[in-house]
């Protein structure tokens, strides 16, 4: 790259610099800060710099033969300055101070340094040239110099209507060899590998010299040998390449053609010195056709910018439209009444992040892209700014998705935490039922038991009993009071959660609870009944007694553990499920402690019976206090032993769900921990790309396109993630210990990756846009971005003030402390941040570089064309727009411009010179 510092001490770019200009009325120094591409610090290719030896000692020698010499050897001959200054003495015809002729190495130098002098007075900048490199036999630095004068004596007055050298050149062998089939000349290089069309400039200006129509496409060597040799023996150009140089070379060196084609141009240019060359005469006498052809471009330009501006506000009320209706369908948050209503919410939004959000990312990344690339079209046409309709900013649709996706992550929480609480309510609900419908079974008849009279007709024995019977009846009833309570805060929860039929449940709670206090009431009555009678009691059968004392207690654990048994039970993990099979263990572990304490109580039981057989007493045939019957006993003792394996059962099943819940973690766990590193090691690739940029923007341009395939290859890998994140979410699986990585993280950060990557691509493929546009080479390309990288202390991708002024500092632009320096800064800083934004970014700078040292349309070139077109009129009427321009681009301008109001105006006079600075975003029409 070159040394900033060093050639700040040499020399510098901008309108300053000595010498006259050719083609568009630019400087010299302005010609060759545009065209002097040579590349002084990285090597060559070897095979350029083979053609280029080639070609540019035939140049050589085809001047120096006119001074009775040549050279042999290019990087050897020129050592001692005397064949240098020979030859540009011989191609300038003027006089150069006279050589010192002595065989020291400080003659030499003298000597190259006179050749250099008088090389620099014609306005050439020789940059880190210098005569010792030369004297040394420098080859890359030789060249470097015999290219630089090639470009100053052979090519820089080359020019077609008002086009520098370069594309001068390339515009005049585009025309000459328009009307051949097989040759499209679009370049210096791989236009010029077949043959044909240095066959066809031969063919143009002497056709009797060759016989074009015999030549073959497919046939390179023999196609260029055929014109070499001719343009030899016929036209005194000398040999300057061989064809297998040029065909064996992927791509040819581009300025060993340019020289070998600039000799085509002086050959037939020369022949043709007795006519008016139209195409040169277009600088200082523009014609009617130059005038008309420079407008049509103007106004085609124009009318592509303003088409996709118009694409452009189309698309963004499209995507605001499109935001506009989404957003509150994801801020809807009115919840449905089942689970299944809910899962279908769910759904709905899984379809509208698979299918229909996708599109809407691609169009918004697309709309960007169209923007920077308008925005960069407008620059390099010198027009002003676009600036969409009020609202439809791009600013304005970034704030409109992010309020999406702001939306978006609310939405899918809710559906998730409401789906949750459904699930939890169905649980409850059940819950509730069960325990109510037990409840409700065991008060049946209850009722009427306490409010029986049977006391008022009952014998003393009976009365005694029916006493012990309230009592283990009383005790039963406490037993009870804890199932009222969990049923009622059952209910509660139910209420709090918004259970929707919360009503029934409220009216079975309240009914339960009004029998629970009518129950009490009822007891507490018959208790007052039964003790007034107390006293006429006798002694209640001790083992009966004993027996309804330990069987009702008993009949409770059985009723409790058979409620316990049928319970309903969620969980969600494995140590929870693993938590309840401890549980049901411990239980089955009391299972024998509580089987000999059943065969005890029936045990009581047989011994009464055994008892009053003995003593001939007959009994009534059930136990006076208690209702527990033993085949009471062992029904319910039976039914606990068939639910214990069900149990088992729904444990083992529910275990197995949880263990296959957490396979489904992990499986994702495993997938996202790779993804989700994966793409923030893509995106840190993106920028660390973003900021080295090696080799060419083409270059840059394909790796990127490789890259962003790469990137798009991946996609499979996401695919099978949502996959698996739409079982984890069909299996109400919330959380996942496993990864810190969510599929929300994922989707964000792949739409991020693939915004980012082609965002990128469209920064370079804006910079080639520049570049093609301004005529910048690859090489100053290179320079730009390595300056740019080198204040860019922070990788950020752009430039506060500080960094940018010594930037400016390091090219050469005068910006320092004083008044006049920072008013220069200031009016720099306009051009390169016109929003105020405080950073200067990569495209701005080299808009700014390339202003500086490119000339493009200007209005006041705009407003000499239309004026040669009006016959030197101050104004132009409608009449002669339509005679000179094409229909629609006539019609462009008689639709906008404003009618003339100049003292000399007559009917009909339309005011082109507002027009032509409207164009520029000079002034209003």
């Amino acid at each position: 790259m070159v040394d900033y510092h060093a050639a700040n001490q040499s020399y510098q770019y901008g309108p300053s610099s000595a010498g006259n200009g050719a083609g568009g009325g630019g400087s010299m120094g302005d010609y060759m800060a545009q065209e002097d591409d040579w590349d002084r610090d990285l090597l060559l290719d070897p095979a350029w710099e083979k053609q280029q030896r080639k070609t540019f000692t035939a140049w050589c020698n085809s001047h120096l033969r006119k001074a009775g010499t040549q050279i042999e050897n290019i990087d050897e001959d020129f050592r001692d300055g005397l064949k240098l200054m020979l030859l540009l003495e011989v191609i300038s015809g003027e006089r150069l101070p006279k050589p010192e002729r002595g065989k020291m190495r400080v003659h030499k130098i003298n000597n190259v340094n006179k050749a250099l002098d008088f090389i620099a007075s014609k306005g050439v900048k020789l940059v880190s040239i210098g005569a010792e490199e030369i004297v040394d036999g420098n080859a890359k630095m030789t060249l470097g110099m015999i290219w630089t004068i090639i470009l100053r004596f052979a090519i820089q007055d080359i020019s077609v209507e008002e086009t520098s050298a370069k594309e001068g050149l390339l515009l005049w062998c585009q025309r000459k060899t328009a009307p051949y089939k097989n040759v499209n000349v679009q370049n210096f290089h791989i236009s010029w590998k077949d043959g044909l069309a240095f066959n066809a400039l031969i063919h143009r200006h002497r056709p009797e010299l060759i016989e074009y129509d015999k030549l073959r496409k497919d046939d390179p060597v023999t196609n260029l040998n055929n014109a070499f040799e001719v343009a030899e023996k016929y036209l005194d150009i000398p040999k300057m390449l061989d064809a297998e140089d040029i065909v064996n070379t992927a791509r040819p060196d581009e300025k060993a053609i340019m020289t070998y084609v600039s000799s085509f141009y002086h050959a037939f240019s020369g022949a043709q010195k007795g006519t008016i060359s139209l195409e040169l005469c277009f600088l200082s006498f523009p014609s009617a056709e130059t005038a008309a052809n420079r407008i049509c471009k103007v106004l085609a330009v124009n009318q592509e910018n303003e088409h996709l501006m118009e694409d452009y506000e189309k698309l963004a009320s499209d995507l605001l439209e499109w935001i506009r209706r989404t957003i509150p369908w994801l801020e809807d948050r009115v919840p449905q009444k089942t689970i299944q209503e809910m899962q279908q919410k769910l759904e709905d939004f899984r379809d509208y992040r698979r299918v229909h959000k996708p599109p809407k990312v691609q169009e918004k990344c697309q709309l960007e892209i169209n923007f920077n690339t308008l925005q960069t079209k407008l620059r390099l046409s010198n027009r002003p700014a676009f600036m969409p309709s009020e609202g439809k900013m791009v600013s304005d649709i970034n704030n409109g998705w992010q309020h999406l996706e702001q939306a978006e992550k609310g939405y899918e929480e809710w559906l998730l935490n409401e789906i949750r609480r459904l699930e939890r309510l169905d649980h409850l609900a059940e819950k509730f039922r069960q325990k109510a419908s037990i409840h409700e079974a065991w008060t049946d008849g209850k009722e009427a038991m306490l409010k029986h009279r049977d006391y008022e007709t009952a014998t003393l024995s009976d009365i005694k009993a029916l006493i012990r019977k309230h009592e283990a009846f009383e005790s039963d009833l406490a037993a009870h009071q804890d199932r009222v309570e969990q049923i009622a805060a059952i209910a509660q929860e139910l209420n709090e959660l918004d259970y929707y039929d919360s009503h029934n449940v409220n009216t079975r709670c309240q009914k339960i609870c009004d029998q629970w206090d009518a129950l009490g009431s009822l007891t507490h009555s018959r208790r007052e009944a039964l003790e007034k009678t107390e006293k006429q009691l006798e002694a209640i059968d001790q083992l009966h007694l004993e027996y309804a004392k330990r069987a009702a207690p008993f009949n409770n654990w059985m009723e409790s553990a058979m409620e316990d048994l049928q319970d309903m039970f969620i969980v969600h993990t494995i140590e929870e499920i693993e938590g309840l099979i401890s549980a049901h263990d411990q239980f089955k572990s009391t299972l024998p402690d509580a089987d000999r304490e059943r065969e005890a109580i029936l045990a009581i039981h047989k011994e009464a019976q055994r008892i009053a057989e003995s003593n001939h007493i007959k009994l009534s045939g059930s136990n006076p206090y208690t209702t527990v019957t033993p085949q009471i006993i062992n029904s319910k003792w039976e039914k606990v032993q068939q639910l214990v394996p069900k149990r088992d059962h729904a444990l083992l099943e529910e275990q197995s769900k949880q263990q296959s819940n957490e396979h489904l973690r992990r499986q994702f766990a495993s997938q996202a921990n790779v993804v989700g590193p994966w793409i923030q090691t893509k995106m840190e690739e993106i920028g660390r790309i973003s900021i080295e940029m090696n080799g060419t923007l083409e270059d840059q341009l394909s790796h990127l396109k490789q890259y962003e395939r790469s990137i798009v290859d991946y996609k499979p890998n996401l695919d099978l993630l949502e996959q698996q994140h739409q079982l984890i979410q069909e299996a109400l699986i919330f959380d996942n210990k496993h990864t810190n990585y969510t599929m929300e993280h994922i989707r964000v950060g792949w739409e991020q990756l693939l915004t980012t990557i082609a965002r990128t691509i469209n920064e370079v493929e804006n910079q080639i846009l520049t570049r093609d546009a301004k005529g910048i080479s690859q090489e100053q390309m290179q320079e730009f971005r390595a300056s740019f990288n080198h204040f860019d202390k922070d990788h950020g991708g752009a430039l506060g003030p500080e960094e940018f002024k010594a930037c400016l500092i390091s090219l050469g632009y005068d910006v320092e402390n004083d008044r006049q320096g920072e008013a220069e800064f200031n009016r720099i800083m306009s051009l390169v941040d016109p929003n105020h934004s405080g950073l200067v970014t990569f495209q701005a700078f080299i808009d700014f570089m390339s202003r500086e040292t490119t000339d493009t349309d200007t209005a006041d070139q705009v407003i000499a064309s239309f004026k040669v077109l009006a016959g030197d009129k101050n104004f132009i009427t409608a009449e002669e727009l339509r005679r000179e321009l094409p229909p629609d681009q006539a019609e462009y301008c008689i639709a906008r411009m404003a009618p003339y109001q100049g003292p000399d105006a007559v009917p009909g006079a339309l005011d082109y010179k507002s027009f032509s600075t409207a164009l520029y975003g000079e002034s209003d029409l």
